[in-house]
């Protein structure tokens, strides 16, 4: 039941990161540099924006595994 939660729980924080905030974070982030072409842009772009949407995941997985526990069996009562 945890890795099942924890699964759900990233997916669903993920998406929820990548419609709302990945996109505003990459675009403040590539403002903040001068760049010589395109293309250096569209890769800051998309990379900050993978790492936001990836970093999300983690977090969605980490309450997802936190919230699980709850749900565990105590196998260690005899």
């Amino acid at each position: 039941m945890r890795y099942l939660l924890a699964m759900i729980l990233a997916a669903v924080v993920a998406l929820a990161a990548t419609l709302t905030i990945s996109g505003p974070v990459s675009s403040f982030v590539v403002g903040l540099f001068a760049f010589e072409s395109p293309d250096e842009v569209s890769n800051l772009e998309d990379a900050v924006f993978m790492g936001t949407s990836f970093t999300a995941l983690l977090i969605g997985f980490g309450i997802g595994w936190a919230l699980g526990g709850n749900f565990d069996e105590d196998d260690t009562a005899v």
